[in-house]
């Protein structure tokens, strides 16, 4: 496989994930966190890195608009419930310190 096309289906890959996670509003994100190690601030963040490596101006409320489709505000008001004590318990024993 060439790199274009390599390129092109990692990048259609992450759209995919991107709609999923949209989608599934249901899933919190210390819930991804816990399982996964990563969640959509993860990913806003990623997106961040990845633009700042290439010189494009962009700020984290861009790439966390990118990642959760609407500003991040609006999705927390929407979306986002306290974290339960168990979640908490598990997010602290298996998160790394960054």
């Amino acid at each position: 496989m060439d790199d274009k096309t390599r390129t092109e289906l990692e990048a259609a890959v992450y759209r995919r994930l991107v709609e999923h996670l949209r989608g599934r509003t249901d899933v919190q994100n210390i819930d991804l966190m816990n399982l996964a190690g990563f969640c959509r601030n993860c990913l806003s963040n990623w997106m961040k890195d990845a633009a700042d490596a290439k010189g494009l101006a962009m700020s984290k409320d861009e790439s966390r608009e990118i990642v959760y489709g609407e500003p991040y505000d609006e999705w927390r008001k929407k979306h986002q419930k306290d974290a339960s004590a168990e979640q908490k318990a598990a997010f602290e024993k298996s998160s790394p310190k960054h």
